[in-house]
């Protein structure tokens, strides 16, 4: 018998130069496949964030404009506290010269005064020339006084019964308040004769 050649198996034998060059081409390709699909991945990220983050931006500067027109409407709209304070210093005056006088007070009593002379004359008792005469200017000026002091008095309270702004304004009105009543006490006694009664004649 002839003997049965051995049969060799041939084994594929790799280049370490060509397994090297294969990986590599390996690595590239992946590279190229995953390279933009990954930057495409963040452009989008990137851009949604941004987009989401100018609305928020937007949100926030609409709702600083929306306090600050509320609050230059509430500064408008609140009293600034002029008209209380000036009709304080009024209240003041006013009873200051309800206890010391006016001039329209003077002067309608020495008109009240002429026309009693007139009225009397020479015919008229000596009771009769001091009541016309001095009772009714007398009479005229307290009347006068009483009603500046009632102004002044009326003024007052309702400036006290306003909310104040102003530290100074709710003293100055019942400072004014006050003189008010003196001088509507002092203008009733003299109205009724009370402080003072008229001077008689000697019989």
């Amino acid at each position: 018998m002839n003997p049965t050649p051995e049969t060799e198996t041939a084994t594929p034998t790799t280049d370490p130069e060509t397994a090297g060059t294969a990986a590599s081409g390996a690595e590239a390709t992946a590279e190229t496949k995953t390279g933009p699909k990954a930057d495409l991945t963040k452009g989008s990220v990137a851009g949604h964030t941004d987009t989401d983050a100018a609305p928020a931006a937007d949100t926030g500067e609409d709702a600083d404009d929306v306090e600050d027109l509320d609050e230059e409407l509430a500064a408008a709209s609140r009293p600034s506290g002029l008209g209380s304070a000036a009709a304080a210093v009024l209240a003041a005056c006013l009873g200051i010269v309800a206890l010391t006088g006016t001039w329209t007070s003077r002067v309608l009593a020495e008109r009240q005064g002429l026309v009693g002379q007139l009225k009397t004359g020479q015919s008229g008792t000596a009771e009769q020339q001091i009541s016309a005469i001095y009772g009714d200017a007398w009479h005229v000026t307290a009347a006068i006084n009483g009603g500046v002091a009632f102004v002044a008095l009326l003024i007052g309270v309702i400036v006290l019964a306003l909310p104040q702004r102003t530290g100074w304004v709710r003293p100055v009105a019942l400072a004014g308040a006050i003189l008010g009543l003196l001088g509507l006490l002092v203008s009733f006694g003299m109205y009724f004769d009370l402080f003072a009664a008229l001077p008689t004649a000697a019989s």
